[in-house]
């Protein structure tokens, strides 16, 4: 029998595997950013980019990305299917990828088309604050992308299938393809008057980041044969179950993206811009933590729940370590956001197109942003288990429910307080911490978790946490008073105050016998 002690150092080592690749991906994301930066700014043209790629974003990233609906419903499935990840798949679980593939095809061309001939009518509804040019231009960007599409659930099958085997690599990597394509693409063009590039470069991407993924899934054995077996087949009844509701749960949480939209529309022109790159920021850490950690955990979580009670008190011990290492990772980050952002972002993105007012905007969302790390991750986490116990309807019924909740506290945020771009991320950061509340407590119908060895390390960190912000307060405020030329004084500033933040705040956490740091450095002893 697989046990804890068993597992764990396996699950630690795909964790800096995936660290490492998603790491890669993400900087050549960044870079991707920068370009963009210089090239558009904070302007018209970027913020109908951007709300055109809303969609198929939703398609790509949040369906089909790693952790989306389809990756999730494929782990939670054919981990089940195939005991040892190491063999080949059988003829029924061919013909189970198959019919999966094909409907899925089917369905999302059909969505790809409908959203080309209706691209007016859908950046309208979407943008119905913005002008009419505004309107015009995100609209032709959309005709464009219109093909994402259809990419996006094939993409997420693939992922799953790859990460189902313990192929971590490629379905992490794979999204770096994109980032490459639109460097060259407008870096080539060089004045891109209208966007057009931007979005062409966009849409060859993605279709390189779908074929990348073949050959790796031919070597494990699984072939494409146009197929439809629904008769007598609870498995694919299985995947429909837990994927229906995953995909109206990630499409619930996507309209909050479409409020918010809404109302950037109403504010200055590069707020949805500013917005965008606040949460590419956010994305950079948070991403490559969540994605390190529960990409590994889920099929272990998913193999866990389908053996029964006796296994429930392994998936209490994985959850709590997994998120309660999150969580340990998390608070440095918002700390060094909450101190560095404006000098950050004025170090990376300030130039070209992307002047100081850009800085201040992307600033002050993504402050207020960094308060929804701590829910995200336990956000995120929690609802692998979920999936493990092959349940999308609470996720779904908990998003569903936060919707109003969004509007509202955008109303109230920006138009009433008059918040501006601040409000937007607030209230993403509390209707973040709503959904990880009711889902963290709504779970116990499922299995009895213990949060109490969490919140007791958790108590700790955020002790230690507190000083280090105080500490690097006055440490930012030292650096302000030295007059060096702009870009030198960043990077020490950065630098300096970044690592002062490491180590007051792992050597607090030492001393006050936080577990995952006396953890830490156990493994960096055996090393």
């Amino acid at each position: 029998m697989t046990t804890i002690k068993d597992e764990t150092p396996s699950v630690l080592k795909a964790a800096w595997l995936i660290a490492l690749v998603t790491i890669a991906s993400k900087f050549m994301g960044f870079a991707r950013d920068m370009v963009v930066a210089n090239f558009y700014g904070a302007t018209q043209i970027s913020d109908a980019y951007f709300y055109a790629l809303q969609i198929p974003s939703l398609a790509i990233i949040i369906l089909g990305g790693v952790g989306g609906p389809f990756h999730s419903a494929v782990v939670a499935v054919f981990s089940k299917l195939i005991p040892d990840f190491s063999s080949k798949p059988t003829e029924a679980v061919n013909k189970l990828y198959n019919t999966f593939l094909t409907i899925t095809f089917l369905f999302f061309a059909v969505l790809a088309i409908l959203g080309f001939c209706f691209a007016d009518k859908i950046m309208g509804v979407i943008i119905s604050a913005g002008s009419p040019e505004l309107i015009a231009l995100a609209t032709e960007h959309f005709k464009i992308m219109s093909p994402i599409i259809l990419i996006g659930g094939i993409i997420g099958i693939f992922y799953g299938l790859l990460v189902t085997h313990k192929h971590f690599i490629m379905p992490n990597l794979s999204p770096m393809i994109l980032s490459i394509v639109v460097i060259i693409a407008i870096t080539l063009a060089n004045n891109d008057k209208t966007g057009v590039v931007l979005a062409t470069a966009t849409t060859i991407g993605a279709v390189c980041q779908l074929l990348l993924q073949f050959p790796a899934l031919r070597k494990i054995g699984y072939r494409i044969k146009p197929t439809i077996e629904l008769v007598n087949s609870p498995n694919f009844k299985s995947i429909m179950e837990l994927l229906f509701p995953a995909i109206l749960s990630s499409t619930m949480g996507q309209i909050t993206i479409y409020i918010d939209m809404f109302f950037a529309s109403t504010l200055r022109e590069g707020a949805w811009t500013s917005v965008v790159f606040a949460n590419r920021i956010f994305q950079f850490p948070v991403g490559i933590l969540v994605t390190a950690f529960l990409v590994p955990l889920f099929p272990i979580f998913s193999r866990l729940a389908g053996q029964g009670v006796e296994k429930f008190e392994e998936i209490k011990n994985y959850f709590n370590k997994g998120v309660g290492t999150l969580f340990f990772a998390s608070i440095p980050i918002i700390i060094l956001i909450l101190t560095l952002a404006r000098d950050g972002i004025s170090l990376i993105f300030e130039r070209g197109a992307f002047n100081s007012d850009a800085v201040i905007m992307v600033s002050e969302a993504l402050c207020f942003l960094s308060f929804s790390i701590l829910p995200y991750v336990f956000r995120d986490s929690i609802t692998r288990v979920y999936y493990a116990f092959n349940d999308s309807k609470t996720p779904f019924i908990i998003a569903m429910s936060s919707i109003l909740l969004k509007a509202l506290l955008n109303y109230f945020l920006i138009l009433k307080l008059d918040m501006g771009i601040a409000g937007i991320t607030l209230s993403t950061t509390f209707v973040t911490l709503f959904n990880a509340t009711l889902l963290g407590l709504f779970i116990h119908r499922k299995i009895k978790m213990d949060y109490k060895p969490l919140f007791k390390n958790f108590a700790k960190m955020l002790l230690a946490g507190t000083f280090t912000f105080v500490l690097c307060i006055f440490a930012c405020d030292w650096f302000n008073t030295i007059i060096l030329p702009k870009y030198i004084f960043e990077c020490i500033k950065i630098l300096s105050v970044g690592a002062l933040c490491l180590l007051v705040y792992g050597v607090l956490n030492i001393l006050l016998k936080m577990e995952y740091a006396q953890e830490l450095i156990k493994r960096l002893k055996r090393n």
